[in-house]
């Protein structure tokens, strides 16, 4: 496959629940090797947007590709190649870190399930607890857990929702080096959905504002700084949560 194929490729996505408009007319790409973030207030059109990638939703209108791939019609040919962690969507509590990993690991075909889940424990620090129940675990053991299932395949396009949600300073820059060295290591595509404006500064190539099922905004972040003549991330994402950054940008021509 070509490299200038983008990673992912969102067209015109639109989504309706019973009537209302979750997605209208969402359109981006994301190259190979970038992370970008996908930001937004609640109720943005954020995870509407990243289920449709994953092929979880069937959108109303508009084409989802990743890897050149069309979500829609041939999702199975490339799911092997995509990967999602978010620290709302539990492991199942019962099973030990092993099981819960080995199962991933067999569901993704891999060759030698038993040896990924080692490597796994051992880069990841999850030697001590691999068999203890994930339900008893700390909200950063879990988490770390969760990066494991996550990277067990080692993706090549990588879903994250709020991936560093509730954790301690330390276990969150942790799991931002993990994931900026995911990327660096393997050249992978990481779309990531956050509140937290620091880690989108430390982390993100580019940044896709969503407001109301529409991009507002699509920018690095520094040129997104300048733009709106803000000196942090948060005050450009209360701007854009509130509309103000819209009107800014249709007064300045942009």
């Amino acid at each position: 496959m070509s490299a200038d194929v983008p990673a992912i490729e969102v067209e015109r996505l639109v989504k309706t629940y019973n009537g209302t408009t979750a997605v209208d007319g969402v359109s981006f790409r994301i190259p190979r090797g970038a992370i970008v973030g996908l930001l937004g207030g609640n109720g943005a059109g954020k995870t509407t947007t990243i289920s449709a990638i994953m092929g979880l939703v069937v959108p109303t209108s508009g084409e989802v590709r990743v890897l050149g791939t069309d979500m829609r019609r041939d999702r199975h040919r490339i799911l092997h190649r995509m990967n999602f962690e978010s620290p709302y969507v539990d492991l199942p509590g019962r099973l030990t870190v092993r099981q819960n990993i080995l199962t991933f690991a067999r569901l993704y075909g891999l060759p030698d399930p038993k040896a990924r889940v080692r490597e796994l424990a051992e880069e990841l620090d999850l030697t001590d607890f691999l068999d203890r129940a994930t339900g008893k675990l700390s909200a950063g053991q879990k988490t770390r857990v969760a990066l494991a299932k996550a990277l067990v395949n080692d993706p090549d396009v990588l879903l994250l929702d709020e991936p560093t949600a509730s954790l301690d300073p330390d276990t969150a820059s942790w799991i931002r080096d993990r994931i900026a060295r995911h990327r660096d290591e393997k050249g992978a595509s990481i779309l990531l959905a956050s509140h937290n404006m620091r880690e989108v500064e430390r982390l993100c190539d580019r940044v896709i504002f969503m407001r109301r099922g529409t991009v507002v905004a699509d920018a690095p972040p520094a040129e997104l700084l300048e733009r709106y003549g803000r000196d942090t991330m948060e005050d450009v994402f209360i701007d854009v949560a509130r509309g103000q950054a819209v009107m800014a940008a249709l007064e300045s021509g942009l």
